[in-house]
């Protein structure tokens, strides 16, 4: 067995172990910002529910943008603009905590922030499944996840035995994020540039019919995905009035079970396809939707918590479901180059709805309650699954069908 183990890793190639290092530093510094940001704009800002998701704008904007920003450094190719993106985030995350005197400069640093997050979500589906063998890349994608879930294990553990223990505040955690994701930008400025020759900057910008449902699913992603990273921590955080440590103690719960089903989702994805797949998880996010939804009407208060943990946990594996989104992308693309420019197509669309479905969560929990906050989500996924039940995946031969036809058409 250690044999195996040794030979395992002495084939692991140079740029695949600089990836796997750097999806790590990433996966920790994106823990500990996860564990204690929402923590930190209640305790120093006091913002109300809707001021909470009024602040998604300026967050999710980058995301809205981030198309045109990878057109922008279309040049660079995706591991060196990864290795950008990591930058952005580092100075972002650092500059929140240590020079956010105002809310007004908050937000902007928090934009920062996250336009490095968010150019950084494409590059990394990019370049796993550039790193992968034929066949493989969903499994190869679940092994990065599982590694960013490692990370998220030990970043979260750090918070929670940090601020219990050893007295850390925000400014702490911060820096060692920023810290973490210096490491990162190191790392993939290390590996060798990937091939950007193919790559046309206006492919960025263009839509191809072949890819609306790929389009479409990003639509529902982007809606269902704003549900789970603004309104369900903030269920737990204000409903339930729990402190920093509970986020970070169910990250960490989260992360080890995703150590365990990452693997398992990619190879499922590989052997099952990504209909079945898809099409689990929105049966999965409606009974988590309505677990947050009417817990505490029928249940007391502390089983009503235990649910929404149960719900926390659930939604938190079931983000990771997005991988199959990136292998369906890859399996209907024309051609190589098409994938980059898509997913970065992907992700502006999504966020186009999700600001929306933040907003409007926002005005929604103000008025009528929390609740249905969590029915909208419930429609959200009932939607998600009859779309994806419409996912065809064409046999290689009329992939390249459909490339030539496109060509003599361009022509």
């Amino acid at each position: 067995m250690l044999q195996s183990i040794r030979t395992k890793y002495s084939n692991l190639s140079r740029e695949l172990a600089l990836f796997a290092i750097a999806s790590f530093a990433v996966g920790m510094a994106s823990s500990l910002v996860d564990s204690t940001l929402n923590n930190f704009l209640n305790d120093s800002f006091s913002l109300s529910p809707f001021q909470r998701s009024f602040l998604e704008l300026p967050r999710e904007i980058p995301g809205l943008i981030v198309v045109f920003v990878s057109a922008l450094f279309w040049f660079l190719g995706s591991r060196k603009l990864g290795a950008l993106s990591l930058f952005l985030g580092s100075v972002g995350i650092f500059l929140i905590g240590f020079a956010s005197k105002t809310y007004t400069v908050m937000v902007m640093f928090l934009f920062l922030f996250s336009m490095g997050q968010h150019l950084f979500m494409p590059v990394a589906s990019t370049v796993g499944m550039e790193l992968a063998r034929d066949g493989k890349t969903g499994h190869r994608l679940g092994q990065m996840n599982a590694i960013r879930n490692l990370a998220a294990i030990i970043g979260s553990s750090l918070v929670f035995v940090g601020f219990k223990y050893f007295h850390f505040n925000y400014k702490h955690t911060f820096i060692i994020a920023a810290s973490c994701f210096i490491i990162g930008m190191v790392l993939m400025a290390l590996m060798k540039p990937s091939k950007v020759e193919k790559v046309d900057r206006k492919s960025f910008l263009k839509l191809r019919k072949e890819y609306t449902l790929f389009y479409i699913l990003a639509v529902l992603y982007g809606s269902r995905k704003q549900i789970f990273i603004t309104f369900a921590p903030w269920v737990i955080v204000t409903i339930f009035g729990k402190p920093t440590q509970t986020l970070a103690t169910l990250i960490v719960i989260g992360g080890i079970i995703g150590i365990l089903f990452q693997p398992i989702l990619g190879k499922a994805i590989d052997n099952l396809g990504e209909k079945a797949v898809l099409a689990s998880e929105a049966v999965l996010l409606i009974m988590v939707c309505l677990g947050y939804a009417f817990g505490k009407t029928f249940f007391s208060e502390n089983t009503a918590f235990l649910i929404a943990c149960a719900c926390y946990l659930l939604d938190q594996v079931l983000m990771s479901v997005s991988m199959a989104r990136s292998t369906y992308m890859k399996k209907i693309a024309l051609q190589e180059a098409d994938i980059q420019p898509a997913l970065s197509a992907s992700i502006t669309i999504d966020h186009a709805f999700s600001i929306s479905i933040a907003l409007l969560g926002g005005v929604i929990w103000n008025h009528f309650g929390f609740q249905y906050v969590f029915l909208l989500g419930v429609l959200i996924a009932v939607i998600n699954f009859f779309a994806t039940m419409r996912i065809k995946i064409p046999s290689q031969n009329n992939v390249t069908i459909l490339a030539e036809e496109s060509v003599i058409t361009a022509d």
